[in-house]
């Protein structure tokens, strides 16, 4: 042998040396812990927490069907069970009537289980001794209809109200009477009237009468204090509301600043907002404690002048009745709110101890016209700020006339979790990790949660923070102690993409087979204890792990990703989302349980009907579900096409689908015909006029009535029969200016604030025939030197005159519509 060929020798024995050391080093780092730079955050959770303990004042009730509504210091019972019910908001007299129920429906599909409504003084006796509870005011028809689809109702008397109304909400009468919220008999004579009227709407549909009424806020952001005020007058209200017969097992008022309530007859509510119209800044606001999880140890932690981060009284469980579904804009600040700002929010209150998580608003809506005055708060009345004089929309996630943003799918996908799952999050407390941001400008160290009763959890993540975007979570692991045992999630350490936030189940019991962790996001389940599917969704970027116990199972079979068996644990990794079963497992039991990883968008386009059928229904299109129908909506008829599952609402049809190869859902057509509106639009008049810029004590005004007179005009023209076949007709006015209105003739339909997003009007309530109809639009000028905050990608290119004032196009949006009848 050459030396050449003996020295080529040893450098392949060297190389394949080396090549096998790689080999066991790359083994090696799978499954040792990260080295320095990774993110390893430790919770202690294995002392589990006491139990609950009852509470001194009288809450909840028995119904005469039986059933058990109760509250103990932790967390809410319906029938003995823990419950984490989500509440939506929703103005019954900020709506047309005859749209109520199909509003309702879409906040049901949604997993909105408890509507919570305004009732506003000055809209129902807006003059002294004339009460009108008709139409849009008909507060008992709107409960009627929350009872028709098993839906919870919880009614906000007030007296006071705020909610963006002018006095908030106090007719002129009884502010001109004075004194208000004290008790002064003369103020108390009034308001015990008021309570008898809405005494006598709700006869009859109290949780005590089987009706779904289930609890009262008395007031409403109440921080005044002495001896005729604060607690004194909060429990004469009470005694006044139950004196009408609003006899309702819970009892609540707003908590925050400091309130003075009395703590035996009443339970405090919290909240927390993205943005805040309401702040004089015309900058973007700091980085918020919103997007920071609070811990039990913390003190009300809020430099702002509302709640963020506000937590409950350690007695008393966290609830939360105004954590933002979006923002209302006022003229001086337009915030403009994502989705992921309002769905971030969620997971950061629910990882901080939530046990009801009520939105405000969960859907817009519109001020009526008074017959003395129009209704919106404005620095007319509170001297502070102008609001909208129609428009409530709050960018909500369902809007003003009832379009589904996507700010509703993200959430919705939360709210089938705390659905299903509510009941084994909310006897769970918040244990804090080893380490927390130091505040919310802290943008290094890792946000995270674990809720816990010290065997099973849910670790809660955040990694989005409004206006001030978080880098990626390199190599995160978490470490948890249970009481007897440790767990690492995940076995090997994962990228948490920016702006992602999620939740991930510990020890989650499937039936008997126990499931240790799961890196992605438990959705829903259907079936019983001998078939079940169990739905999860991957969050966009996060690598999908999940992990079981193997003393817990006799057979796992995974159709995708990596199967590993070790340290008495089955890992599936790397699981990639699809439409059919990824791990099909059997327990010791003979259970069958299927897992189903769904993708981010596939799991908003997942919806579920909270009744006997419990149907899944997989569309790209908007869904909500009545008695033996499914409706569909949608702006292309492309997305009118669907799946349901099981096929058959039963059990045996769960069991036939088991080892279902192909994917759950066959998608069908819905049969619609496209519809080709044809709107035309021309400009009628220039601006003759640039508004001048007011300023009242604390910010810019908005243009007076008068200032509409000499703004540019022009006129929309919808053709004869453009509702024909169709659920609505939105138009979309993109356009640059400050202020814009939509008239039909003098009538005031509607106005925006300009805030670089297309303003959409849907005009179903406003075409009485078929035949057609012109609406004017008027737009004062944008001036550069205007006096607000807008986004700064929202400010448009001004000339040199300054201003601008244009609309850049107009289109028809027809609102396509679909309904499936169901046998079931």
């Amino acid at each position: 042998m050459s030396r050449f060929s003996a020295a080529k020798k040893l450098w392949s024995i060297h190389f394949c040396r080396f090549i096998c050391g790689l080999i066991v080093l790359m083994s090696l780092s799978q499954s040792l812990p990260a080295q320095s730079g990774s993110n390893h955050i430790a919770f202690d959770a294995s002392i589990p927490p006491a139990p609950p303990q009852p509470l001194s004042l009288t809450m909840g009730g028995v119904s005469p069907l039986g059933h058990r509504l109760q509250v103990n210091s932790r967390y809410l019972t319906l029938d003995g069970k823990p419950w984490l019910p989500v509440m939506g908001e929703f103005h019954f007299s900020r709506y047309p009537e005859s749209e109520w129920e199909e509003e309702l429906l879409k906040m049901k599909a949604a997993g909105v289980q408890i509507i919570a409504t305004y009732v506003f003084w000055i809209h129902h006796e807006e003059i002294e001794g004339q009460f009108d509870w008709t139409g849009r005011r008909d507060l008992r028809h709107f409960i009627e209809l929350c009872a028709r689809h098993q839906l919870y109702a919880f009614v906000r008397i007030g007296p006071f109200a705020h909610g963006e109304v002018r006095n908030g909400g106090f007719p002129d009468w009884v502010v001109q009477a004075g004194p208000t919220r004290r008790n002064s008999t003369k103020y108390l004579v009034h308001v015990e009237r008021y309570y008898n009227e809405i005494g006598r709407q709700l006869h009859g549909m109290l949780w005590k009468d089987s009706g779904p009424v289930i609890g009262v806020q008395l007031e409403n952001e109440y921080f005044l204090k002495g001896p005729d005020a604060g607690a004194n007058h909060i429990a004469a209200l009470k005694k006044l509301a139950i004196a009408a017969g609003l006899e309702v097992p819970l009892y609540t008022v707003t908590g925050w600043e400091h309130a003075d309530y009395p703590q035996d007859e009443v339970l405090p509510v919290f909240g927390v907002y993205p943005d805040e119209f309401w702040s004089s800044s015309l900058q973007p606001l700091p980085p918020s404690y919103a997007y920071l999880f609070s811990f039990p140890d913390e003190v009300t932690r809020s430099s702002d002048s509302l709640m963020a981060g506000v937590a409950a009284p350690t007695s008393r469980p966290q609830l939360l009745a105004e954590a933002g579904g979006g923002m209302q804009v006022a003229y001086h600040r337009r915030p403009v709110v994502s989705a992921e700002d309002v769905a971030a929010m969620a997971i950061t209150q629910l990882g901080s101890g939530a046990n009801l998580y009520g939105y405000y608003m969960f859907h817009g809506g519109e001020n009526p016209i008074g017959k003395k005055s129009t209704m919106q708060e404005s620095a007319a009345t509170d001297g502070v700020y102008d609001l909208p004089v129609i428009s409530y929309d709050f960018r909500a996630p369902l809007s003003q006339y009832g379009e589904l943003r996507p700010s509703y799918r993200q959430l919705k996908s939360i709210h089938y979790f705390l659905n299903q799952f509510g009941d084994r999050l909310a006897p769970m407390t918040v244990y804090r990790p080893d380490r927390v941001p130091s505040g919310p400008e802290d943008a290094s160290t890792p946000r995270v949660a674990l809720r816990s009763d010290g065997h099973r959890g849910f670790l809660f993540l955040n990694d989005h923070r409004r206006d001030y975007p978080l880098e990626p979570l390199k190599a995160l692991q978490l470490h948890i102690k249970l009481e007897g045992e440790q767990q690492t999630v995940p076995n090997r350490p994962i990228d948490i993409p920016a702006g992602s936030y999620a939740i991930w189940p510990i020890n989650l019991d499937l039936y008997g087979i126990n499931l240790k962790f799961a890196t992605a996001q438990l959705l829903c389940k259907l079936g019983d204890s001998n078939y079940s599917y169990f739905f999860f969704f991957a969050p966009s970027g996060i690598r999908s792990d999940f992990s079981f116990e193997v003393s817990t199972i006799d057979l796992l079979h995974a159709t995708t990703g990596v199967t590993t068996k070790r340290h008495g644990q089955w890992e599936v990794s790397r699981v990639r989302p699809d439409l059919k079963p990824a791990i099909e497992l059997v327990g010791k039991g003979g259970n069958h349980v299927a897992i189903v990883l769904l993708s981010e968008e596939q799991a908003e386009n997942l919806w579920r009907a909270f009744d006997d059928s419990a149907q899944l229904v997989f569309s790209p299109a908007d869904v909500f579900f009545e008695k033996h129908a499914i409706h569909f909506r949608a702006t292309d008829p492309a997305r009118l096409v669907y799946g349901m599952f099981p096929p058959l609402a039963t059990v045996s049809a769960l069991s036939l689908s088991w080892r279902k190869k192909e994917p759950l859902f066959e998608q069908y057509p819905l049969d619609v015909t496209p519809k080709d509106v044809r709107i035309s639009w021309e400009q009628l008049q220039p601006a003759s006029v640039v508004p001048l810029i007011r300023r009242g004590a604390y910010n810019a005004l908005a243009p007076m009535d008068a200032d509409f007179a000499q703004a540019a005009a022009w006129q929309v023209a919808i053709p004869e029969h453009a509702l024909d076949r169709l659920a609505d007709l939105f138009i979309e006015v993109r356009y640059q200016g400050d202020v814009a209105r939509l008239y039909d003739g003098d009538r005031l339909l509607d106005d925006n604030f300009f805030d670089g997003k297309p303003w959409r009007i849907g005009l179903r309530r406003f075409l009485a025939s078929s035949g057609p109809h012109s609406f004017q639009i008027k737009i004062t000028p944008l001036q550069k030197k205007a006096q607000f905050f807008l986004p700064e990608e929202a400010w448009p290119k001004f000339g040199a005159q300054g201003e601008v004032c244009n609309i850049e196009s107009i289109r028809a949006m027809p609102i396509y519509k679909a309904t499936l009848i169901s046998p079931y």
